[in-house]
């Protein structure tokens, strides 16, 4: 029977499929085990070299110290030799015998005279001629000798000694120039053991990534999330603590989906609902308005007053409530298409002619012809609410600024108006919900507080930011006005400038 072979995860995906606290265990350890064998090898040569250095001290020392009982005794034994050959006194023979005797001692207990060959050598010779004197003073202890042989052979005891003296120094230099190089050794193997750290570095960036790369995964995921994108199903292959956040995320991107689809269908079904009374409540209102069911007298018309304007609030109401339902619309997220900005803003102004018209508002329109890929009528909803605002807020027979260019893949969209302006205190809440500042003078546009709510979440979702700057006005003769600027990172064609005069 064959055996099955067991299935094996390529490493990369092991390791990536380990926790995170295995995976830091590991990541410490592959980077902290060449750094540990770096200092123990290096550890290892400082000692050799510091043994190496204390045995080249201690060898220096008994050398010098040898060398300098050696000529010290040799000189006093020459003395006591010639002394002794002349007075025949015996006690000058014995310390005679005893400088002789510590001769052969120091040169017994020095190691470098047992390990060096050529010393060893010397000292055999000097052991031999100083053996030679010993039987010589031995046979003249009571006849007369002459100092002749004696002064022979304390001649080739000196060339000896001379011979021993140029050869320790020799191994001083020797042992010095090996201390060195030892050292210079070490110093370029410690130097070496340095190149260790750039690949510590690199295996430390390596599980970093390894760790923080699913954090960012995750994070994206999230960021979708918070923009409303639930189309995209929460999916992550890695560390199992990764895999159960990403599950969790899955759970509550289902449930914030289904209440997405809830709500939006909701407010679309009641939105509907709600036109179809209040057209026919317009048009009664109109009626009455116009006198066509009859004359009114003052008392009827101002009532009739109040209801349409009533009603065109309410209308209005419903409008920015279905805009807002966009907003709220996450399966509307991946609609985009290739329009003209141009014709974009052309609509938006062909919406708001009767407003214009009504403060005799002059439309500036400043733009590239610019072609953009985005959700068109996201966009369509964020250039009608800031025309809408700009309208609301210009005095009567002032102009409006629309500013359109590129900048490399970046499209800048400014619309400017000079009303009142807006204080830095309502500048900090004008897009939240339902918020109103202070009502602009000689309009008849009302606003729910949601317009500036909306453009700004739908800036948002296109990846875009939106700036406010705004100048009050102290006195009468001082400047004022407000500018919305829009930035969106996905505008790809343009072509020349130009200008255009409404």
């Amino acid at each position: 029977m064959t055996q099955m072979k067991k299935f094996k995860l390529p490493p990369m995906l092991a390791i990536r499929s380990l926790s995170i606290k295995k995976l830091t265990i590991l990541g410490f350890s592959f980077v902290a085990l060449p750094l540990v064998l770096a200092l123990l090898y290096s550890a290892n040569q400082v000692t050799q070299l510091s043994h190496q250095s204390t045995s080249a001290i201690f060898n220096v020392a008994e050398l010098v110290k040898t060398n300098r009982q050696l000529n010290f005794t040799l000189d006093k034994m020459e003395r006591s030799a010639s002394q002794f050959l002349i007075l025949k006194d015996q006690d000058i023979l014995v310390r005679y015998f005893q400088q002789e005797q510590n001769i052969r001692v120091n040169l017994a207990e020095n190691s470098v005279f047992k390990s060096d060959e050529i010393l060893r050598k010397h000292s055999q010779k000097l052991s031999k001629i100083i053996s030679y004197l010993h039987q010589y003073l031995n046979q003249h202890q009571l006849q007369t000798a002459s100092l002749d042989p004696l002064k022979s052979y304390f001649k080739e005891l000196i060339k000896i000694r001379k011979e021993i003296t140029e050869r320790s120094n020799n191994l001083l230099l020797s042992q010095a120039e090996q201390i060195r190089a030892s050292a210079s050794d070490v110093r370029h193997d410690m130097l070496k053991s340095l190149t260790i750290i750039p690949f510590a570095f690199i295996i430390a960036a390596i599980f970093i990534f390894l760790i923080t790369n699913p954090l960012k995964e995750l994070l994206s995921k999230i960021q979708h999330l918070e923009q409303g994108d639930f189309n995209n199903t929460v999916t992550f292959s890695g560390s199992p603590e990764i895999k159960e956040i990403a599950d969790a995320l899955e759970v509550m991107r289902n449930r914030l989906h289904a209440l997405e689809l809830q709500k939006s269908s909701f407010i679309r079904h009641i939105s509907h609902e709600l036109k179809t009374p209040l057209a026919a409540i317009r048009e009664g209102t109109e009626l009455l308005y116009d006198n066509s069911v009859g004359e009114l007298n003052a008392g009827q018309k101002e009532i009739s007053k109040i209801i349409r304007s009533s009603v065109n609030r309410l209308q209005r109401l419903i409008e920015d409530l279905l805009d807002f339902n966009i907003v709220l619309d996450s399966t509307s997220l991946q609609d985009a298409e290739r329009i003209e900005l141009a014709s974009l803003i052309e609509q938006a102004l062909q919406q708001r002619t009767l407003d214009i018209k009504r403060k005799n508002l002059t439309i500036i329109h400043q733009a590239q012809s610019i072609k953009l890929k985005v959700n068109g009528k996201q966009l369509s909803v964020i250039l009608d609410n800031l025309l809408s605002n700009a309208i609301k807020y210009s005095p009567i027979n002032s102009q409006i600024e629309i500013v359109c260019n590129l900048q490399g893949s970046q499209l800048n969209l400014s619309v400017a108006d000079y009303g009142m302006g807006i204080d830095e205190e309502q500048q900090k809440n004008i897009f939240d919900a339902f918020y109103q500042g202070t009502p602009a003078e000689n309009t008849q546009i009302k606003g729910s507080g949601l317009g500036l709510t909306i453009v700004k979440e739908l800036v948002m979702r296109l990846k875009g930011t939106i700036k406010v700057t705004s100048i009050v006005a102290i006195s009468r003769d001082d400047k004022s006005g407000t500018t919305m600027a829009i930035t969106l990172p996905n505008a790809y064609h343009s072509n020349t400038s130009n200008g255009e005069q409404a």
